[in-house]
């Protein structure tokens, strides 16, 4: 028992060595050479020999096709493993991978197979783009209208249909107005032929504008564009006329309307605000090639401010602010040159109001602005004078770019100082001690100064090396 123990531990133990050959394990005993009851008799028949290729050590990763542990590594050569008794179908080994061609490799290559990295091929996307695709167009806009105006009015059944889809369209996209307007009008040459057609047109162009708040503008620049480039010019009255015609109607109702309920004063309203625009973009050509703006119009605009200021309602006198922001600068001009004082009379109307009529504070605000800005000339800043009208009694501004000079205490003074004549001839009588310098240092001396010869024109080499570093550090910033 004493040698047993005496043994160094796992002495006697190998890998080469057959299972249940334990020395100095339970089973063994610690018998010495590793006999004990558990060894084999010698009578009995030794074990078939190994395949040459399994004698070798196990690798230290076990290989993908490698038996799970605790199963014998006696392996058939022949091309496939049969099955062991008792063992799991090859669809339930969970540890295990399907035969394959791997069986066959030798060990050597295996290794050196596995331990190369496998490399994962991304699948390649395939894009559904084509050069084929249809033209993209963003949401809201109508990819039929240009094809349906470029071929003309042959797909709309009448004149009013046509019409007012192509006012629609301009009310939703007004920068298309340039770009349209030419092909509109040659479109109604060849279709309004008759009066009707015409006072139809009229009709339709009028109604979008007073209807829709935004469309006056556009309504009075199509307006103008008609009135020069419709070329129908029946007995009853050209296109511009007719559309004067029409204006003119709604005018003589102005008191009424004024006076009306919400819903005719918000008509009027509408009319008032498209004729301001009719006046500021009506453009009426004269027998000498001028370009004037419609008189009529100009009467009519002040005829319709008295109608709002007779009848001080919140809402009239928001359309009578709204009307002079709009035309009043125009206006005031065009009654000038004529001598006339409407603009004043207007004005002192609007304190009358102010001052005794019933509105809200918020509108007597608005009328109190209004003044302020007919005050500022509408807002137009005045011209400026010029350089030889300047003095600096009349212009703040007018030692703004004199130059800044400094006293030898380093006092800086311009010309604007009451002492700069005393200041400025000690600044120059300084400078005569250095008559070949201009003030931005410029060398004006000739070569062989003998005072330019005695300057050292070497850079100390701290300054150097700082020098070097803002040139580099220059150039870097350029770069980027």
């Amino acid at each position: 028992m004493s040698d047993g123990f005496d043994r160094a531990p796992g002495a006697g133990r190998g890998r080469s060595r057959g299972l249940g050959r334990g020395g100095g394990g339970p089973e063994g005993g610690g018998f010495p050479n590793g006999a004990g009851p558990a060894e084999r008799p010698r009578h009995q028949q030794p074990p078939q020999p190994k395949a040459p290729g399994f004698l070798q050590p196990p690798p230290l990763r076990q290989p993908r096709t490698a038996p799970p542990p605790g199963a014998q590594c006696e392996v058939p050569a022949g091309p496939q493993r049969p099955p062991r008794p008792g063992a799991l179908p090859e669809q339930t080994r969970p540890l295990r991978a399907p035969p394959s061609s791997q069986d066959n490799i030798p060990q050597q290559n295996l290794e050196s197979a596995m331990a190369k990295p496998q490399v994962v091929v991304a699948p390649v996307l395939m894009s559904k783009l084509s050069a084929n695709a249809p033209e993209f167009y963003p949401s809201g806009y109508s990819s039929n209208y240009t094809e349906s105006y470029e071929d003309g009015c042959e797909d709309y059944p009448t004149l009013s249909d046509y019409v007012q889809d192509f006012l629609n369209h301009l009310t939703e996209q007004p920068g298309s107005f340039e770009t349209e307007i030419e092909q509109f009008a040659e479109t109604l040459n060849g279709w309004v032929t008759t009066d009707d057609a015409l006072q139809e047109l009229v009709e339709l162009i009028y109604q979008q504008a007073t209807s829709i708040p935004n469309f006056s503008y556009m309504g009075a620049r199509l307006c103008n564009y008609l009135s020069h480039h419709l070329t129908i010019s029946p007995q009853s009255g050209n296109f511009r006329q007719l559309l004067l015609q029409r204006c003119r109607t709604e005018y003589e109702v102005k008191d009424q309307a004024a006076k009306g309920d919400e819903v005719t004063r918000k008509r009027f309203h509408a009319f008032v605000l498209f004729l301001g625009e009719l006046y500021l973009n009506l453009e009426i050509k004269g027998t000498n090639g001028q370009v004037t703006r419609a008189d009529i119009l100009q009467v009519g605009l002040r005829e319709l401010l008295n109608a709002l200021f007779s009848n001080p309602m919140d809402d009239n006198l928001i359309c009578a602010v709204k009307l002079l922001k709009l035309t009043g600068s125009v206006l005031e001009d065009a009654w000038k040159e004529k001598g006339k004082t409407d603009m004043e009379e207007i004005i002192q109307r609007i304190e009358n109001v102010v001052l005794d009529a019933n509105c809200s504070r918020d509108v007597k605000q608005m009328l109190l602005k209004l003044v302020e800005l007919r005050s500022s000339n509408w807002g137009r800043v005045h011209a400026t004078s010029t350089y030889r009208e300047a003095t600096p009694e009349n212009d703040p501004n007018y030692f703004m770019n004199e130059p800044t000079f400094y006293t030898s205490d380093g006092v800086p003074f311009t010309a604007a100082d009451p002492d700069y004549q005393e200041k400025y001839q000690e600044l120059l009588e300084r400078e005569d001690f250095f008559p070949d310098y201009e003030e931005n240092g410029t060398d004006l001396s000739g070569a062989g100064d003998p005072y330019l010869d005695d300057i050292d024109d070497e850079m100390d080499p701290e300054i150097e090396e700082a020098y070097e570093k803002f040139c580099l550090e220059s150039e870097r910033k350029r770069k980027q």
